[in-house]
């Protein structure tokens, strides 16, 4: 029997990318899902039988009303962008992903609820990390300063889970993802992370693809299914208030993904590096030593998979 298969589980940012997709997985494993959003009638959960209910996380009596009665809470909700919205808006993300997580945390704490999940971030790394980057850099100098604001929000949200867990005695999972991308993922040019930027250029038929910077950086993408495979992997397996790296071993360069997706997308566009524009991290590999070790687990999807299913999702529309 699903571990999950009965619980009453709250998913905060229901609507968006990755939590609808954790939406629908939770419902196979058998959970009564309630889930919280910014929108009223949000599409990607159109056909999923999930209690939505709609209002601001900033707001403490709307997270214990949110809270109330349930066994789980996962914290999805999130405002985050690509390089360019990120390295411009450090204090705004910084506000705005750690008040809305100090209300559901806190709401959790008096509700007394049985296990709470802190869905991090692989931004919370230092530019200059070891690579792969292991669990224990998470801390280490300040995030990389493209995603300063972001990457430190998300350091204080895993700090306040382990101080959360010491003082309070609460039971907290703390999954850190690397990159995600997949099927209903944000392909607005001003917020959009590289995989589906790069995809909406390519399939529109830029040509020449302008791809920001050298196109040497590097990153360990992570399909959306395998996203949410580990975070609740994470919270069955280690709910010790310690982060786990969630994300694929395998290293890929910017240049590399263009090449993968021109060929996906059967489209022969040339590339044009415009190193005038941020490009982030140098190079992001995930060490995956203890996701293996604890959670006795790898993601499953290849790159050119998932990149052939997010490119057939976003033809569709």
């Amino acid at each position: 029997m699903s571990f999950w298969n009965g619980k009453r589980v709250l998913v905060t940012g229901a609507s968006g990318f990755i939590g609808s997709h954790l939406v629908e997985r939770l419902i196979k494993e058998g959970a009564t899902v309630r889930g919280t959003s910014r929108r009223s009638e949000p599409p990607f959960l159109a056909n999923v039988s999930c209690e939505l209910l709609t209002g601001d996380l900033h707001d403490p009596s709307f997270c214990t009303q949110a809270v109330a009665g349930q066994d789980v809470v996962m914290h999805l909700a999130a405002t985050v962008g690509g390089v360019h919205y990120n390295n411009a808006h450090p204090a705004s993300l910084f506000r705005n992903n750690l008040q809305p997580f100090i209300n559901v945390l806190e709401a959790a704490r008096q509700a007394q609820v049985s296990l709470f999940v802190t869905c991090s971030s692989a931004c919370v790394y230092p530019r200059d990390c070891t690579i792969p980057t292991p669990e224990e850099e998470g801390f280490k100098d300040f995030p990389e300063k493209t995603n300063e604001g972001y990457g430190m929000a998300k350091r204080m949200q895993e700090y306040l889970s382990m101080k959360y867990a010491e003082e309070y005695g609460m039971t907290i999972a703390i999954p850190r993802p690397y990159n995600a991308y997949g099927p209903r993922d944000d392909f607005d040019p001003e917020t959009s992370h590289v995989i589906p930027a790069l995809i909406k250029k390519v399939v529109d038929g830029e040509d020449p693809v302008n791809v920001w910077g050298s196109g040497e950086q590097s990153r360990s993408f992570l399909f959306v299914e395998d996203f949410v495979t580990g975070v609740l992997l994470t919270a069955e397996k280690h709910a010790i208030a310690q982060p786990v790296n969630i994300g694929n071993n395998e290293e890929t360069t910017i240049k590399e993904l263009v090449e993968h997706i021109l060929q996906i997308a059967g489209k022969s566009s040339k590339m044009e590096f415009n190193t005038s524009q941020p490009q982030g991290q140098p190079r992001r590999k995930c060490d995956t030593t203890k996701m293996k070790q604890v959670l006795g687990w790898e993601p499953e999807t290849t790159l050119a998979e998932g990149l052939k299913k997010t490119i057939a999702w976003y033809q569709d529309r």
